[in-house]
């Protein structure tokens, strides 16, 4: 089979607006006003310039400069939605996909999110090429994986549904693509978004550059996409069609524990091949994507809680080339090659398939 490996590196810079401000606002308002001009009207960018003179007051209640980024992001879509202006995401989205719903897990990150700092060292996506730590055994996000055979109406499994993406947005592409994006370009990227070397969040963003450079397993096709259009373009040229679905896990409230879960229904999906796109860690919204050989599920279930889950599973069916140390054979105490591995999509991720 043919391997491609694919991920985004730019060296290109973008120049946006000079003006006068405050040194710790520096780099997000640059940012914020390169999607405004870009990305939307010249209104919206008058409206935003209201809300960067309301929000320079907030700094003072913003301890962490990643915050602070993320109050810049959130003040330019409410300026977007005050003016009626249509977010490139979804513009591009419906014109490519007229039909395929915008799942939650996109349409959570084309809009304003909290962020929590807490969340920077929990839930990172663990590829099947790496071998398992301690650390992250004892994540609570990895509470996901599981066998086929037990995946069946009345069974009841232990899980633990987060959020990998918390307050990050997804930036429209002509945005994302003047940002660097590159592990040899890291120090010039945390000083463009006014990021501590050495924070929890930094230390995020490199393992995500990392995996996102890694070299693709025999049979995979990956890539990291940091847009939505980036990720509609590489979902529908891997399923080679634009008549697919793009389905992600919704709980029907947040904070959920990790708790034993009540699975009432199953659905099997009419597929053999999917692309799965991992929600990664980084200041705007970058998912992990690989096409893989694979079987999808879509799975209601209550928690002991009350609460409910549509989930969305996908199970490998190729693990030969995996890595027997991984996480998923640790806690399932079987070998590579042997048995499909299955787990649930978190609620940051999403599953492609075709329609058909």
């Amino acid at each position: 089979m043919h391997v491609t490996h694919s991920h985004r590196v730019m060296d290109d810079t973008y120049d946006a607006p000079s003006y006068t401000m405050h040194h710790g606002y520096h780099s997000g308002f640059m940012l914020v006003s390169e999607l405004l001009y870009k990305s939307t009207s010249k209104l919206a960018f008058h409206v935003y310039q209201l809300f960067y003179f309301l929000s320079f007051s907030v700094q003072l209640l913003v301890s962490s400069s990643m915050a602070r980024f993320l109050v810049f992001l959130s003040f330019f879509l409410l300026a977007v939605e005050a003016c009626h202006a249509a977010l490139p995401a979804e513009v591009y989205w419906n014109s490519i996909l007229p039909n395929t719903p915008m799942p939650c897990a996109i349409h959570d990150v084309t809009r304003p999110g909290v962020f929590e700092d807490d969340k920077w060292d929990k839930g990172l996506f663990i590829s099947y090429r790496t071998a398992t730590t301690q650390s992250q055994i004892q994540d609570p996000s990895v509470a996901i994986y599981f066998l086929e055979k037990d995946l069946h109406p009345g069974a009841r499994m232990t899980f633990h549904f987060i959020r990998t993406i918390t307050g990050a947005t997804l930036l429209p592409r002509q945005a994302a693509d003047s940002i660097p994006f590159s592990s040899a370009k890291l120090p010039e990227i945390l000083s463009r978004l006014s990021i501590t070397p050495n924070s929890i969040e930094a230390e995020a963003m490199k393992k995500t550059l990392q995996e996102c450079e890694k070299p693709a397993m025999e049979g995979e096709t990956k890539y990291c996409a940091t847009s939505v259009e980036a990720m509609v373009d590489f979902s529908t040229s891997s399923l080679g069609t634009r008549d697919v679905r793009a389905l992600s896990t919704t709980v029907d409230r947040e904070g959920t524990p990790k708790q034993v879960y009540s699975i009432s229904k199953v659905q099997k999906q009419p597929v053999s091949k999917a692309v799965v796109c991992h929600g990664e860690k980084y200041p705007y919204a970058v998912f992990y994507c690989h096409m893989t050989s694979a079987e999808a599920y879509k799975v209601s279930m209550v928690g002991k809680d009350g609460t409910k889950v549509e989930g969305v599973a996908t199970c490998h069916t190729d693990t030969a080339g995996y890595n027997p140390e991984h996480v998923a054979f640790k806690l399932l105490h079987v070998k590579p090659g042997t048995v499909p591995i299955c787990h649930f999509l978190l609620q940051s991720d999403i599953v492609w398939t075709p329609n058909k």
